[in-house]
């Protein structure tokens, strides 16, 4: 029943405001709309300033984050830099050069200060290093619309992990390393060049037809070069860890799975082929390109996050871990004393 009624208030909001927006896009598609500089202030302002107020009060007693007023004056924005006549956008030129700016600034600084939040909370609670991945997916969670916390979450972590957390972390007693006998540096940094090496030659082969279609390509896979960097830089930093009730398998931030002891079959110690068996699944996205130490069979079906929040089903999972025989005995152990 309240699920119900969620439900229809949320598309009673989105009517609301959706109707607002289309009664403003008639009024810009109107004969009405010209040298008029009141009505062009009135339009501006209903699009920037009344709308997403109307939008906040609509929100406010609900589980809608209110940062979500922002995407709202963004969408206000685009529609009258598409609708207004070119001399009617004076005063929506006025607020992308002076409050957009301040607005972007007020964002970050408000994820900044919440996530720096989130990380001391963690301290107190787990009495040792935040995981900083972790902490900042708990913060989007309460300022983002949940569609876009992981997205949002894994293009914030790629810069972090690449290019500002570079001190070596402190492994506790229960975690473990899993990228310092594997293959997957290598991997991950072969793939950087070969990324290189192919952008310059298409770069150049595509500048004979089209200079910008070259940069567009380049920039692309500048791009893309940079994630993957961020994406192994991540696997140092993110160990697997064994909790008091569960085991946390990560993969950088690229893949991440939390059992439960209680819905273990066994752990074998075993690098054989997977063959083409669907629900065993490798943590570790290259596949058998990259080699495994350890299968993790599962009583029930779990799922797999991995990047961008995709999901995928598994009731086996391989993976490899730098002491295997370790992290088995430990897993044993934590799950007879929890017996």
């Amino acid at each position: 029943m309240n699920t119900v009624s969620h439900v229809n208030r949320n598309a009673i909001t989105f009517g609301i405001l959706f109707g607002l927006f289309g009664a403003l896009v008639l009024l810009m598609k109107s004969s009405f709309i010209g040298e008029n500089e009141l009505l062009n202030l009135g339009i501006t302002a209903d699009l920037l300033l009344t709308i997403p107020v109307v939008y906040f009060l609509l929100i406010r007693k609900t589980q809608i984050p209110k940062t979500t007023v922002v995407p709202v004056m963004i969408v206000g924005l685009l529609i009258g830099t598409y609708f207004l006549p070119q001399e009617s956008q004076t005063y929506l030129t006025l607020f992308k050069a002076w409050a957009l700016p301040v607005i972007e600034i007020s964002i970050l600084t408000y994820v900044v200060i919440k996530v720096r939040s989130a990380i001391g909370k963690y301290k107190r609670l787990k009495g040792s290093a935040p995981d900083f991945f972790s902490a900042l997916k708990s913060t989007c969670y309460e300022i983002l619309p949940k569609g876009l916390v992981l997205p949002f979450a894994t293009e914030i972590a790629v810069f972090y992990y690449g290019f500002i957390h570079w001190k070596t972390i402190k492994k506790n007693e229960n975690e473990f390393t899993y990228h310092k006998e594997s293959g997957s540096p290598a991997l991950l940094v072969a793939l950087i060049l070969i990324i290189g090496i192919e952008t310059l030659a298409f770069h150049f082969l595509l500048a004979r037809w089209s200079l910008l279609a070259a940069w567009v390509l380049s920039a692309v896979s500048i791009y893309t070069a940079i994630q993957v960097f961020g994406f192994a830089r991540s696997l140092s930093k993110r160990p697997i860890a064994i909790n008091e009730n569960s085991v946390t398998l990560k993969y950088g931030i690229l893949n991440e799975v939390e059992i439960a002891f209680s819905d273990l079959l066994k752990i074998e110690l075993s690098g054989k082929s997977l063959g083409k068996e669907a629900m065993m699944k490798t943590l570790s996205p290259l596949g058998e390109l990259e080699s495994h130490n350890v299968i993790m069979h599962l009583k029930n079906e779990n799922d797999m996050v991995g990047l961008y929040g995709m999901k995928k089903k598994c009731k086996a999972i391989a993976f490899h871990i730098d002491k295997p025989k370790e992290f088995k005995e430990k897993i044993e152990n934590a799950v007879q004393l929890g017996a």
